[in-house]
């Protein structure tokens, strides 16, 4: 240490002053408890109680120095060899390693005792509250250690103070609730993040299995028990890239045998590990509210999905140092911009499988996804006499624009019927198809039953008669993986919303081959490559379907929301959302009076329901008294419904955050109702 004391140099810290202050300050520390006089010895059971850290007059650092070490401390901060706590020795050392790790954040370079490298990078733009500096190498994950009011780094303070959590037990800040209706059961909101922190599940398909991975948690609990996860473990280590752009995944590993209660790996030689629901459930912070005095259930997921932290940071951050228009621009923001637009784009033909970026359409959502091809592709292929076929099953966004068309072009609709269980009948669905059938138009999985289509199949002998194939995905991409090219559709689409991403941004994905063909849908800026008063000429695609400006902060949040879902994986979303509705199943057909519309074997996380003796409103309502959020409607899907006889139905939905206590708060509340 130089000669006044402080640990550094002219901003550069003394290498040997941070592990020497730790050294002496846990050498310090005594076995019992101890006070600033230095009265209390190690292990005397009358010695009295210590005061908490930062009772003093002031706050902070400040308070630290002053409200425990007196001017009476003395000057030396090494503590004595006898088990004794000299007075003010633990409050000299605290001050004195804040004043290290301060002269630590403001220097050039770190020391090379530590293991870091000679130049330091800072990350871009300026350092916000609660986001960490990026970390060097053998430090992964560990925030650069900075000064008393440093954004990112908490004042050691008392209990409740910045950055301190409150001692454990029930509802401290800090630690998560235990599951289990009356209590929270809902883990305390995360403390906020920033695109800077990168997190890698262990699950990460194509890991390999020698590489050091965090303990993973418990498994599911047994099917028919709710066994809350008592792992608190993180399911994601690392660190982010700049730019929000994450490292491709690699290819999903071999099958893997699954081992009961717990789900087996791809990539991981077969090897087990938990899917950590908790520490799903943490990145979500909405799942720490409260609704009528009750932890909020959400179970409104096929309506939209909440929304990771890292999502919502990933808007704040377009905003704050990306917002541009993109394309054309000559300045550094229209870059950056026009960078993270293309970058989603390249994300999402990816998650989808797409032979290139071009084959990727952005639009506002599923809905307008539909409506650009019938006024595309439709208006120059379906004509007087052909046939469109859809099924009882789809939402009306894939019947309505279809229906607009035949009206408009002398067309006429089919429709493929369903069985009792609200699976299509294949032989039925083959026998509409003809010489005229120009387009089948089908749901991946029903939004108001769950029903999974046998996708294969229904292309396949779509592509035999000589139709295109349009699938809605809307249902589907958030919870299995798709391959469009192992699928086989001409055009595939998707809500960015129900994927946990933003609203207001949608994908299309077309051929290559069929887009090329489609004329402009509609005009403006971006999609024109020359303009006379005599003619206009077009881009091609995707630009030629992207007129104006189109959701560029939303693209780059649908690209982190994909992120998202695949380091966590979609085959094992998969599986634990098949045990979770097979356990949620069991549990709603328990309830007296309750019947469950539509039981295809082969079904996604949708269960709707009706009560005998309750409008589908009137549970709705009353499960919101609950704090439990459902669907109660027709859902936007009136031909299905009808089909059993009903105008509407109860609809609870599934997703990566909920949980064996959601469905049995909801499986308690419903019982409620029909005492």
């Amino acid at each position: 240490m130089n000669a006044n004391g402080n640990g550094h140099r002219n901003g550069r810290l003394d290498g040997a002053a941070l592990p020497r202050l730790a050294n002496e300050f846990f050498t310090a520390l005594p076995d019992g408890p101890a006070v600033a006089d230095g009265s209390a010895v190690a292990g005397d059971p009358a010695a009295p109680s210590v005061p908490a850290w930062g009772t003093g007059p002031t706050e902070g650092a400040a308070g630290l120095a002053e409200g425990v070490a007196g001017p009476a401390d003395p000057p030396s901060p090494a503590g004595p060899a006898t088990g004794r706590l000299a007075g003010g020795t633990l409050a000299a050392l605290a001050a004195e390693a804040i004043r290290a790790a301060e002269a630590l954040a403001s220097a050039p370079f770190l020391p090379k005792e530590l293991g870091a490298p000679e130049a330091v990078p800072s990350p871009p733009g300026p350092r916000q509250a609660g986001v960490p500096s990026p970390s060097g190498p053998g430090q992964a994950g560990v925030p650069l250690p900075s000064g008393p009011g440093r954004a990112g780094v908490p004042l050691p303070s008392g209990p409740g103070r910045a950055g301190v959590p409150l001692p454990s037990g029930p509802g401290r800040a800090g630690v998560p609730l235990p599951s289990g209706r009356g209590q929270a059961g809902v883990p305390s909101p995360p403390s906020p993040r920033s695109e800077w922190d990168l997190r890698v599940p262990i699950a990460l398909p194509g890991v390999n299995p020698a590489a050091p991975v965090l303990p993973a948690g418990p498994g599911i609990p047994a099917a028919g028990l709710h066994a809350p996860s008592g792992g608190q473990g993180f399911y994601f280590i690392g660190r982010s890239p700049q730019n929000g752009v994450h490292a491709p995944l690699t290819a999903p590993g071999p099958a893997v045998t699954e081992t009961p209660g717990a789900l087996a790996t791809p990539g991981m030689s077969g090897a087990p590990h938990s899917y950590d629901v908790d520490a799903i459930r943490r990145d979500f912070p909405i799942l720490a509210e409260q609704v009528n005095g009750h932890p909020l259930v959400w179970l409104d997921n096929a309506a939209t999905t909440q929304k990771p932290q890292e999502v919502i940071d990933r808007l704040t951050r377009f905003y704050c140092h990306e917002n541009s228009n993109v394309h054309r621009g000559a300045h550094e923001l229209a870059t950056r911009a026009t960078e993270a637009y293309e970058d989603a784009r390249a994300s999402v033909g990816k998650f989808l499988g797409a032979p290139s970026p071009d084959d990727i359409v952005f639009v506002r959502g599923a809905t307008e996804a539909i409506n650009l091809v019938a006024q595309s592709w439709g208006r120059e292929h379906i004509h007087a006499g052909d046939e469109i076929v859809v099924s009882w099953l789809e939402h009306h966004a894939n019947i309505v624009p279809w229906q607009l068309l035949t009206e408009e072009r002398g067309a006429k609709l089919r429709v493929i019927p369903v069985d009792d269980s609200g699976q299509i009948i294949l032989d039925e669905y083959r026998r509409l198809l003809t010489e005229r059938t120009r387009l089948v138009a089908i749901a991946h999985v029903s939004n108001a039953l769950g029903t999974i289509v046998p996708l294969h199949e229904v292309i396949d002998a779509a592509h035999s008669a000589g139709a295109r194939v349009l699938v809605d995905g809307a249902q589907a991409v958030a919870h299995t993986p798709v391959d469009v090219q192992q699928l086989d559709p001409d055009f595939y689409v998707f809500s960015g919303h129900k994927v946990y991403g933003p609203t207001g941004i949608g994908v299309l994905y077309g051929k290559s081959a069929v887009l090329d063909t489609m004329p402009p849908w509609q005009g403006g800026g971006n999609m024109i490559r020359n303009v006379t008063f005599e003619r206009t000429s077009y881009e091609p695609p995707p630009a030629r379907f992207e007129a104006g400006t189109g959701s560029i902060a939303d693209a780059a949040g649908l690209a982190t929301a994909i992120g998202y879902v695949e380091r966590i994986g979609r085959a094992n979303i998969a599986r634990y959302e098949h045990e979770l509705l097979g356990y949620a199943t069991r549990a709603l057909t328990a309830v007296p009076g309750l019947r469950l519309v539509g039981t295809a074997p082969d079904k996604a996380g949708i269960l709707s329901f009706v009560l005998d003796g309750y409008r589908p409103e009137d549970v709705g309502s009353a499960l919101n008294a609950s704090g439990i959020a459902v669907r109660a409607g027709h859902h936007c899907a009136q031909p299905i419904l009808r089909r059993y006889g009903l105008a509407a139905t109860v609809r609870a939905a599934l997703a990566i955050y909920n949980t064996h206590a959601d469905i049995d708060a909801l499986a308690s509340a419903l019982r409620a109702l029909t005492r």
